[in-house]
This record gives structure tokens, sequence and C-alpha cells, in this order.
């Protein structure tokens, strides 16, 4: 059995241990892709766009929602749909793969947590440095001043 479930329906899409796609919520058009190719180019739709609706998805958990719209960035329409084209394979059936690879990694890009910022403070020595260098950088232009002798 390949993808197709026992009912003839698409078998989920597993992202991360917790966020499974569902396949319904994926919507495939197929159009012709653009570049060189000769005449299968022309005869053939194999590109691949592939959408799916962020905003509306009931597979995704909030906080995994809003940083999937932020690193989505221009492919993500007005309405929260994210549209992903894949063209670079000749045949339709590697560009859905394709396609379907990239959301996917997308998804689990989102899924990771950012790492919280700890925050430091600059050393004693870096302060020094810092200090030394703005006295410096004072005397060599008060030098520039070029004071006439009284």
């Amino acid at each position: 059995m390949n993808e197709e479930g026992a009912a003839g329906r698409a078998a989920p899409i597993r992202v991360t241990a917790s966020i499974v796609l569902d396949p319904a919520e994926i919507e495939e058009s197929f159009v012709r892709a653009s570049g060189p190719g000769g005449q299968h180019v022309n005869k053939t739709s194999s590109a691949v766009q592939l959408r799916f609706d962020v905003r509306h998805s009931p597979s995704l958990p909030g906080d995994v929602r809003h940083r999937l719209e932020r690193l989505a960035g221009s492919r993500l329409t007005r309405d929260g749909v994210l549209v992903l084209v894949a063209q670079n394979e000749r045949s339709q059936k590697r560009n859905r793969e394709e396609a379907l690879a990239r959301l996917v990694a997308l998804v689990r890009e989102a899924a990771r947590p950012p790492i919280p910022r700890k925050p430091t403070k600059p050393t004693r020595s870096s302060k020094r440095r810092r200090l030394d260098s703005k006295k410096k950088h004072g005397a060599l232009k008060s030098l520039r001043r070029g004071r006439p002798d009284d």
C-alpha cells in the first residue's frame, strides 16, 4: 500500500510527534512550469502549487501557527494561506513530493521553540578596554584641534 489509506484516503502526514497534518487541509493545483524544457514543458502541467491554510488549520497549535506565519514571509497570503511552488523537477509526482517535503520542513522548523536569550553583563576588563579606547580617541581628537600656543 502506498500513501493512500485502506479507504482510498491519503494517509496523515506526521511532522513531529505531536503535529500531524490532515492531507485534506492541503490543496494542490498543477500549472505549467517556466524555464527551459522544449516541447515537453509547453504540453504538460508539471509544476505544483501547494496551498495550506495556516491561519485556520486545526492541526497546528497556536504558538507553532504564529512562528510558521513569521517564517513563511512573502509566501503567505493576506488570508493566511501558505503557497509553495515546486517546478524544479520534470515530473509532476516529484514536484508534488518536493512541495510536500518543503511544507513539512517549514512546519517542523516552526515547531521548534526559540531558544530564550540569557541576559549577560559585560566583564570588568571589557568595560576597561572600551573606556581606554574612548580616552585614546578623545585625546587624538583634542590633538587635531590645533590650539594656538599662548
